[in-house]
């Protein structure tokens, strides 16, 4: 039995890389869909850089990441890693935080029925 592209690729999850660089696509598309869903003016009310802004540079990250996969330390996967670290981080909470903070709001007072 030789070891053909088939064998090579069925094993291919078993490199700690692969996952890596899988975590790192998913977490950068998972930032664009949340971008996605925000509403456009709570990024303005909330003092943040424009939704078609964080559309376009976390696209471009998600693009050029399935397009460049070959290394973990290229320029673009880092770079597309820092933006969405930051929207996540940053830009997120505080869009979250203007337009009703999303799953329940303030749930300082909440019990699994509602508020007491």
């Amino acid at each position: 039995m030789g070891a053909g592209a088939g064998a090579v690729m069925s094993l291919e999850w078993l490199n700690p890389m692969w996952w890596l660089v899988t975590a790192i696509i998913v977490f950068k598309i998972v930032a664009l869909i949340d971008a996605a869903t925000r509403r456009e003016d709570a990024y303005r009310a909330a003092d943040k850089k424009t939704k078609p802004f964080w559309l376009l540079v976390l696209g471009l990250a998600v693009v050029l990441d399935l397009l460049f996969t070959t290394s973990i330390f290229g320029i673009f996967v880092l770079a597309g890693l820092v933006a969405a670290i930051v929207y996540m981080v940053d830009v997120r909470p505080a869009v979250r935080g203007v337009s009703g903070g999303g799953r329940g709001g303030n749930r300082r007072n909440m019990g699994p029925y509602g508020p007491w």
